[in-house]
């Protein structure tokens, strides 16, 4: 045996210094993980984060023409019963003068056009929409009911939402966002 050869590497035996070298790095390896667990877990949401993942809304007291603005990710979203002249105003605008042709419905593909069906609740319920209520252009809350068009109207830079909440005019470059949701009963939605 030389001089800086091992027992380990003449006979192939594990030596006691063999096995500190694996437990001191076992035990390192531990101790790493333990400092970096804290740091981690505090990426994850918090319950009050997941609690508003979804939230459920009853709108059995929305009679046509009527608006409900409820809070779901801290974020204003405005459920409205539409009139049925409201539906077939939003039926009577051609693609063609939309300024973002883009439904914007997180239930469509990307790729759908912003027709009214296509914004609302569906052909079984195209009288129900819902929308995030902030501005596409600086994330304002618009006003409903109001604007050139009678459906919401940003009093900030003048941004004009028809009934369906497309964009119809002014600095906001798309129509209000719909988020994902679905009809749990004939009275209940259910957002996120």
């Amino acid at each position: 045996m030389s001089e800086h050869e091992t027992s380990s590497e003449t006979q192939g035996e594990p030596t006691r210094r063999d096995f500190l070298y694996l437990t001191t790095g076992m035990a390192g390896a531990v101790g790493v993980a333990a400092v970096a667990w804290p740091f981690i877990d505090q990426m994850r949401p918090d319950a009050s984060t997941l609690a508003l993942a979804s939230i459920e809304v009853d709108v059995a007291s929305l009679q046509p023409g009527m608006s409900l603005t409820v809070k779901w990710r801290g974020k204003p979203v405005f459920i409205r019963n539409r009139t049925d002249k409201e539906v077939q105003e939003a039926n009577a605008v051609a693609l063609s003068d939309l300024k973002d042709p883009v439904a914007r419905n997180s239930n469509l593909p990307a790729d759908a056009t912003a027709s009214d069906v296509d914004r609302s609740a569906g052909k079984d319920k195209e009288n129900w929409i819902v929308m995030i209520g902030s501005c596409t252009h600086l994330g304002c809350v618009p006003l409903g009911q109001a604007g050139d068009f009678g459906g919401w109207f940003c009093p900030c830079h003048g941004s004009h939402y028809d009934t369906a909440g497309r964009i119809r005019k002014g600095p906001a470059p798309t129509n209000l966002p719909v988020p994902t949701f679905a009809f749990t009963s004939d009275t209940v939605i259910k957002i996120g």
